[in-house]
């Protein structure tokens, strides 16, 4: 089964802590006070909306979460706090079996309680990237923010530390994600469907309870009961690429509760599984061509091709030869195609990470497959110590209690040729990928999302031109599906996974001025 790259800001983190060589991870860190909920909301949970949270010092990660240690106070030496919030285990049943979320937030520099807000929640996407990790490791992007709000964040369910879904252990996951993704043959392409029926059947031996109630609805359902728990009338959130189609479910559900919302890196909500992938080939792809260009452009030598053409001919040729004979990388382990593929795609989720594609290619050509591989470990979740987060086992999970579609090889094979037309060197790989939820256990849910939000408040949401992961033309789609006077369309002219953490002045401006003052940008704002 090929790993479909993920729709998360998370990819970010451990990217950059994976190519440091030495890396550490940042996680939360300390002290609180409980906060009484409110039992007003729209969300029935028995008892569950005045439960008090136990604020207290964060544990380092653990290996689901991403592993690492515990985070520095953020500037002022203000500390990380987590909790943890009961939910019910089927939103169906809400006085059934409970669940524990894991959450983690650091409070307002407000000196003022005029001043404060309330929270701010934030969901960094995935679906499978633990927030109550990635919150404080990007705290300081989001310092400004902390001016009127606590910042939260939290695992969703099935992830990290909230009951999360497993599934193959650790050396079964080497072999798994080491295998061919893009099979040639019948042979090979029997050796796939077999490995996906292996792995899925994992799933379901070690998560069974869990896997039917790990669907957006599901944990769009534990924000309203957040936010009532953490005593807030309205829900303000900033949710990251899937984050986004997290939001906009929210909003769909419970219109009437949304507060200050942004949405940047924005999932289209129109597609279903099969024109998602599809779009994330033509993305990948445009990424791949935009860093041949600035290689070539702005180099006085490039070191991976003399011009684009040249660039991707030659990533093309790596790809194949290591389809025959995998590189030396890492101990035993080898960069192989589908590790070279993965790791590809992780390096065009920021353009800064196009650095390190260059040498990594460049080490490749030379016989060493050490980078490129370091940046697949990122794309899977493999920790420094050999470990795994559930990145990938949720990411499965939750993308087949969503997506109602299930393909066979059939269907790959019938779509293959649309797929290596929208991307030579990304086609093949993200067509298998199709298959992830073939003999899922688990029904999904609809073609795709509902994010109708007749009365809600504007939601901010910002596409990026050149991202890979969620293209740019999923933001006018999510506008226009929330609906008249609720999506408020900004375009960011940049590359990469997103835009407010670009550090784009006319970004910053516009989300900044909504969450913190209420000021609603003019839709059709475009920041360059």
């Amino acid at each position: 089964m090929p790993t479909r790259p993920h729709r998360s800001r998370t990819l970010l983190l451990s990217t950059a802590l994976v190519l440091a060589v030495a890396a550490s991870v940042s996680a939360c860190s300390d002290s609180g006070s409980d906060e009484p909920g409110s039992q007003n909301g729209s969300t029935p949970a028995g008892g569950l909306a005045s439960q008090k949270l136990d604020w207290s010092n964060c544990k380092a990660p653990d290996d689901a979460q991403g592993g690492g240690t515990a985070p520095s106070p953020l500037p002022g030496g203000t500390e990380w706090q987590c909790a943890t919030m009961k939910a019910p285990l089927d939103w169906d049943r809400p006085d059934g079996d409970t669940l524990d979320l894991a959450l983690v937030r650091a409070k307002t520099s407000a000196k003022d309680k005029d001043q404060r807000i309330g929270s701010l929640i934030f969901n960094f996407g995935g679906p499978g990237g633990s927030g109550v990790s990635t919150l404080p490791a990007f705290g300081d992007s989001y310092e400004t923010l902390r001016k009127r709000y606590d910042l939260v964040s939290f695992d969703p369910r099935g992830v990290g530390r909230s009951s999360p879904v497993t599934c193959l252990d650790d050396e079964q996951l080497d072999d798994f994600f080491q295998a061919d993704s893009t099979p040639d043959d019948a042979a090979e392409r029997a050796d796939l469907m077999k490995r996906t029926k292996q792995f899925n059947n994992a799933c379901e031996k070690n998560s069974g309870t869990v896997l039917p109630q790990v669907a957006t609805t599901d944990a769009a359902r534990d924000m309203d009961l957040m936010r009532q728990v953490l005593g807030d009338e309205k829900l303000h959130y900033m949710g990251i690429s899937y984050g986004t189609e997290l939001g906009g479910v929210y909003a769909h559900l419970f219109p009437d509760k949304v507060g200050r919302a942004v949405f940047d890196a924005v999932v289209d909500p129109t597609q279903n599984a099969e024109q998602g992938s599809l779009g994330q080939a033509k993305g990948f792809q445009l990424a791949l061509d935009n860093y041949a260009e600035a290689c070539t452009a702005t180099t006085e030598e490039c070191p991976v091709g003399s011009d684009p053409e040249d660039v991707k001919k030659r990533i093309a040729d790596l790809l194949a030869s290591l389809d025959k004979k995998p590189l030396p990388a890492d101990g035993e382990r080898k960069l192989t195609q589908s590790a070279a593929l993965n790791g590809i795609a992780q390096s065009l989720y920021s353009e800064d990470f196009w650095e390190y594609l260059t040498q990594g290619l460049e080490d490749a050509y030379d016989g060493d497959g050490r980078i490129l591989l370091a940046l697949s470990d990122s794309m899977t979740g493999r920790n420094l110590n050999g470990s795994y987060s559930n990145l990938q086992a949720a990411n499965i999970a939750i993308n087949c209690a969503d997506d109602k579609p299930r393909y066979t090889e059939a269907d790959v094979r019938e779509k293959l040729p649309e797929f290596r037309k929208a991307s030579p060197v990304f086609g093949d790989f993200l067509a298998w990928g199709l298959l992830s939820c073939t003999d899922w256990p688990v029904s999904g849910a609809a073609e795709h999302p509902d994010v109708s939000a007749e009365g809600s408040a504007p939601i901010v949401v910002i596409g990026n031109t050149g991202d890979p992961a969620t293209p740019y033309e999923g933001a006018r789609q999510m506008a226009r599906a929330l609906g008249k006077g609720v999506g408020i369309e900004i375009t960011y002219k940049g590359q990469g996974h997103g835009a407010y953490d670009s550090g784009n002045a006319c970004v910053r401006k516009a989300v900044d001025g909504y969450l913190l003052n209420g000021t609603v940008p003019q839709s059709g704002t475009v920041c360059s």
